[in-house]
């Protein structure tokens, strides 16, 4: 049976420490500036993998680079070919995880960048709260008008949707990851079935944490700024087509909730201008002043400066309703293209 399709089911042979694996593929932008911030850390013993998945610019020849440093803790290994009804990134961590010999896993992505110390304090902080998953949602960097307008609405919708309390405490069935920073004890990774047991799914960090969750794994998701950033889309095509490859998956009635948004976005800025026409009076005010709280509060869950968060109840609430309505009607084809790669919602089953 080929390696990437099975999943050690016993931890034995394993050592202290972390093994980072760093999927990638056509990651040449971002993937140097990740490695360098993971080479650097102290205080805990790790390994790096960087899994290059098929990779046609320059990634692998920058990830050869480090690996080629004295004393380099960090190897480079192929994806291996994509087995029917897996992702590519499910494929790939499952080959880095096959080469992996640590008691601790962390998945990570290229386009990460790593504090000084973070590897260490990430690791105390799982054994502290004893804890089988440890998952970051990193520092968003966005730099152009999309990133800006878009990404605050995103996140604000997401934090909704998977509170960090709801999704650590073990009572509560909302089950999350971030599939840039998730750690995981080997053990219990392995008891789950590892990335193998959920090798179609397109959402795979939220398909894992369920699957450690249903497990009676524990889980800690939390916002961390002090630990990790990233900027994950640098252009409006990469913006659209990741997260149309996502939203219909974090949302389970995306339509409902696109038409929620233009409806409180539409509805303020209507009142505003209805205003600027015909004036204000108190009786006016009692309506349009808690319409703009009720829409700037959609907004309060996200890390963003004001100054994003006013962009994005301008530009980014139309935008965000848009891309989910694109993700729906992507997965409800059954096509969702992805880094060369089209998939569909009917991986997840098998078919």
């Amino acid at each position: 049976m080929p390696a990437n399709q099975t999943v050690r089911r016993k931890s034995e042979g394993v050592t202290p420490g972390v093994s980072v694996i760093v999927p990638a593929r056509n990651e040449e932008v971002s993937l140097g500036e990740c490695l360098e911030s993971l080479v650097w850390q102290r205080g805990v013993d790790f390994e790096i993998i960087v899994v290059d998945d098929h990779s046609t610019d320059c990634t692998r020849e920058i990830a050869a680079s480090f690996a080629a440093a004295p004393e380099s803790k960090l190897r480079v290994v192929d994806a291996g070919p994509l087995p029917p009804s897996w992702t590519g990134k499910n494929n790939a961590i499952t080959a880095g995880v096959h080469r992996a010999r640590c008691k601790w896993l962390l998945f990570t992505d290229a386009d990460t960048v790593h504090l000084p110390g973070s590897l260490e304090r990430a690791l105390a902080e799982a054994e502290e709260y004893r804890v089988d998953m440890l998952s970051y949602s990193p520092k968003q960097i966005a730099v152009t008008f999309w990133e800006m307008a878009v990404l605050p609405v995103v996140f604000a919708e997401l934090a909704r949707q998977y509170p960090p309390l709801k999704v650590s405490d073990p009572n509560s069935p909302v089950a999350a990851a971030n599939g840039q920073y998730i750690l995981v004890s080997r053990e219990a990774y392995d008891a789950v079935g590892g990335h193998a047991a959920i090798a179609g799914e397109i959402l795979e960090d939220v398909a894992l944490a369920r699957r450690f969750k249903a497990a009676d794994k524990k889980v800690r998701f939390r916002y961390a700024a002090d630990a990790v950033r990233t900027r994950m889309y640098r252009n409006w095509t990469q913006l659209r087509d990741g997260w149309t490859k996502n939203l219909a998956l974090l949302f389970s009635r995306p339509g409902w909730l696109a038409a929620e948004i233009l409806i409180m976005w539409g509805g303020a800025w209507l009142l505003l201008s209805w205003t600027f026409v015909y004036g204000s009076h108190w009786w006016w005010d009692s309506i349009l002043i808690p319409a703009f709280f009720f829409m700037f509060g959609r907004l309060v869950r996200s890390d963003f400066s004001v100054g994003k968060k006013f962009l994005s109840s301008v530009f980014g609430m139309p935008m965000f309703a848009y891309l989910l309505l694109r993700s729906n009607r992507a997965h409800a084809r059954g096509n969702v293209p992805w880094k060369g790669r089209t998939y569909s919602e009917k991986l997840a089953a098998g078919h």
